[in-house]
């Protein structure tokens, strides 16, 4: 390659804002942008491009293209510092020379969102099949064997409407989901007193805690807890909190609600307030904790299925906190119960609670 023709090729791939590089007829780098070299390695320039391209169909497709000058994409994955990294390549030759012109698109995002999404298709597909494999199976009973029977019929339709109920809870959860994610974005604006919200929780589910024989301990504070939020959905945030400490707490046994105004929150960098939920159940093992706002993530899938549990609570949780900069903490051991804090920035004081 000539000294003028390098400089332009140099120049051509420093402007590309992918990482790049450019291999020449005799199989060398012959020139790569700082983005090529922080991928692939600087000392690659100047050797045999399979130093830097060692997967085979990334290889193969470089050797096909020097020969027919024909364009070419390939994808392909490594493993990076224990993490799976996706790249697209995009192999064309330059016009007027017998140079190849790759570059590398990071497509690790994209592959993680397509994971996602068939995982999401398969936990919500692997929910509904069980009950509605129940359902066929009592129906297709009810019409034979069981027609005449009465005391079998009213026993099949009570386990058929509980079926159907925890698939209308379960399409009830991804509706919410779908909303929160949707609101995700759009920052609430309504100035209130969070101690409203913990009242109107305490109220709703002092009725379950009672037929669960637990004691929910609660003193609130005298000043006004302000925040900026949607009072709709923090009610369902500590909804889900002091329900699921009634009914995973397990009987005879107390849920305490408490609030603390923190000077200095390091993950909020600022005041906070902290509002926390202690059960003194079973308690959880630790290593659940970190996946506990997931999808339909279960520590104990069978119980959380009798208790009536989506395995979306907890996930629609952290969106609506994560939309109110919010942020939940989970610490747990088996035996010992489990404490679920949330953590909110304060509103702001308005100029007339100043004066």
């Amino acid at each position: 390659m000539e000294r003028g023709t390098c400089a332009e090729v140099e120049a051509l791939i420093a402007a590309v804002p992918l990482p790049a590089l450019v291999i020449g007829s005799t199989q060398k780098v012959e020139a790569m942008n700082p983005r090529g070299a922080a991928l692939l390695g600087a000392a690659c320039l100047g050797r045999h491009f399979t130093t830097g391209l060692r997967h085979p169909k990334l290889v193969e497709a470089v050797e096909h293209c020097l020969q027919d000058q024909v364009p070419r994409d390939v994808s392909y994955q490594i493993v990076d510092s224990g993490s799976e990294m996706h790249y697209d390549v995009h192999i064309h030759a330059i016009a007027g020379s017998d140079l190849i012109l790759l570059s590398f698109e990071n497509a690790t995002a994209l592959a993680q969102a397509e994971q996602m999404r068939r995982d999401f298709v398969a936990n919500v597909s692997h929910e509904l099949r069980t009950p509605l494999t129940g359902l066929i199976g009592f129906i297709e009973t009810l019409r034979g064997p069981a027609r005449e029977d009465a005391k079998a019929r009213e026993r099949f339709l009570g386990i058929m409407a509980s079926e159907a109920e925890r698939m209308n809870r379960l399409v009830a959860g991804l509706l919410s989901l779908s909303r929160v994610e949707a609101d995700g974005r759009l920052r609430p604006t309504t100035r209130l007193d969070l101690r409203r919200v913990l009242q109107s929780v305490l109220a709703n589910l002092d009725p379950l805690a009672r037929e669960s024989r637990v004691d929910l301990q609660y003193s609130p504070p005298e000043a006004p807890l302000w925040i900026t939020g949607d009072s709709d959905q923090l009610l369902q945030v500590f909804t889900n909190l002091v329900e699921n400490a009634v009914k995973y707490g397990g009987a005879d046994q107390r849920v305490e609600i408490s609030v603390q105004n923190l000077p200095h929150d390091p993950v909020l960098r600022g005041p906070a307030i902290a509002v926390t939920v202690r059960d003194h159940g079973p308690g959880i093992d630790p290593i659940h904790l970190p996946r506990l706002t997931e999808r339909f993530y279960r520590a104990d899938s069978h119980r959380s299925r009798e208790l009536g549990g989506s395995g979306l609570g907890l996930a629609i949780v952290k969106h609506i906190l994560n939309r109110h900069r919010g942020r939940l903490r989970v610490a747990s051991e088996p035996g010992q119960g489990a404490v679920f804090t949330v953590v909110l920035p304060p509103a702001q004081t308005p100029e007339s609670d100043k004066n």
